[in-house]
């Protein structure tokens, strides 16, 4: 098993290497005359950045110094980011390439094609027209030391100087418009993150809902991921935009840091100020586990969130329970449904707080009524998306499975990479209906 990882790793890193290597040669290679100072910075550039990019990662899971994490964040990370779209862009341009060189070379062909042809026509019309000057004779505008001592490309107008050939014209063209176009995408979904995530809203009909509980909202918030990068300045946005909807009840379902209390604990510190009429609930998510989700755990209680760890709060309208995210199993807990579930009453409304979407299928088993997830990111950084979709029941939004319903946020930051590009983020109030009302 340990060697199929490793050559699973190195294949992966092969794979990156090599467009890597693709990318500056399309970017700084191709785009030069002659080996140089700029083709030496572009190798530095494409060497140093995904070094990076690795420390980043590696840091982080290491749980290295958080002034080193800080330091690496943000080159490391935006150059992932960077990457990702680079490459995409210089393979779309493959096809403008390939279209202006084929057309350049079509051009040259048919250009020599009708030379051919006109050569033979000229030189017999030549020939049938003598020239009525003897070799001694000279015409008044002749200079003699000119016809007699000069070549005739002497005689000729001096040559510009010599232009880029068409397929270094091409390059520069296409390798300019590759780097604007992942330059301006990554730049405008960082711009999307740091802004602070958008409220989105959705009312979700439960059967079993009283009438008296018609309209009661949730603002429903996920993966905020407070850590080298997103600090307390991103945390403050986000609980202002949470408090502004004025919610009944607050969920936070997971990935709320990508650190230690230690650290992030200074970060975390604005969710004190949540306010909600039926106070604010918090359930771990796969990212608290990589730092000690029960740190975080009681440091989110002393901050008056009211954790559940695979527990049920009874609600005057309907029970709200929470369960631990699966990444817990490496460590003996993750979820427990019947500890949460096992023995309420059914014939009221539930409400289920479950980090990832997956665990759907045991919520439709103890017959919740709505579950609330994050996890996904939507995808984050198109096109993952579409490897997101594969990994997860639903992307994000509202689908139903049988009786139960599930609703999934792209949640309120990032992870690696401040960045979103088709997946911009959220936080959602879910306002239930009755439909008794």
């Amino acid at each position: 098993m340990i060697i199929l990882f490793v050559l699973i790793g190195l294949a992966v890193l092969g794979a990156f290497g090599g467009l890597q290597w693709y990318a500056w040669r399309r970017l700084v290679r191709d785009t030069t005359k002659r080996p140089g100072f700029v083709r030496r910075a572009g190798a530095v550039v494409f060497t140093v950045g995904p070094l990076l990019m690795f420390a980043a990662v590696a840091s982080e899971r290491a749980g290295a110094p958080f002034w080193l994490q800080q330091v690496l964040a943000w080159p490391g990370f935006m150059w992932m980011a960077l990457s990702i779209y680079l490459v995409l862009a210089l393979l779309a341009g493959e096809l403008v390439r390939a279209v202006l060189l084929r057309r350049r070379r079509s051009e040259t062909t048919s250009t020599e094609r009708a030379s051919t042809e006109a050569t033979p026509t000229e030189t017999t019309s030549a020939e049938a027209t003598p020239t009525e000057t003897t070799p001694t004779e000279a015409t008044p505008t002749e200079d003699p030391a000119s016809t007699d001592d000069a070549p005739a490309s002497v005689q000729e107008a001096p040559r510009k100087p010599a232009t880029p050939s068409r397929r270094l014209f091409v390059s520069r063209i296409v390798g300019g418009t590759a780097a604007a176009v992942a330059v301006g995408t990554v730049g405008y979904g960082t711009y999307g993150v740091l802004r602070g995530p958008r409220v989105k809203r959705v009312t979700v009909p439960l059967a079993k809902l009283p009438r008296a509980a018609h309209g009661f909202r949730i603002a429903v918030v996920s993966d905020i991921h407070l850590g080298p990068v997103l600090g307390r300045g991103f945390a403050q946005r986000v609980v202002d935009t949470i408090n502004g909807t004025q919610p009944d009840l607050i969920a936070v379902v997971g990935d709320l840091v990508d650190g230690d209390v230690e650290n992030l604990g200074p970060a975390a510190a604005p969710l004190a100020q949540l306010r909600a009429r039926h106070g604010s609930y918090f359930v771990t998510g796969n990212h608290e586990y990589f730092s000690g989700a029960e740190q975080w755990v009681d440091h989110v209680r002393e901050l008056g969130l009211r954790p559940l760890v695979n527990a049920r709060a009874e609600l005057p309208a309907f029970d709200l329970a929470g369960v631990d995210d699966v990444a817990g199993e490496s460590e003996g807990r993750g979820p427990d449904f019947a500890k949460a579930l096992g023995d309420r009453d059914r014939s009221r409304a539930s409400v289920l707080l479950a980090h990832q979407p997956v665990v759907i299928h045991d919520a439709v088993k103890h017959g919740v009524d709505l579950q609330l997830s994050g996890h996904t990111h939507g995808g984050q950084l198109w096109p993952g998306n579409f490897i997101a979709d594969l990994a997860n029941p639903t992307l994000a939004g509202l689908e139903r499975y049988g009786d139960t319903q599930l609703y999934v946020t792209r949640g309120a930051g990032a992870w690696g990479p401040p960045v979103r590009v088709g997946a911009p983020s959220d936080i959602t109030v879910v306002e239930l209906a009755s439909r008794q009302a």
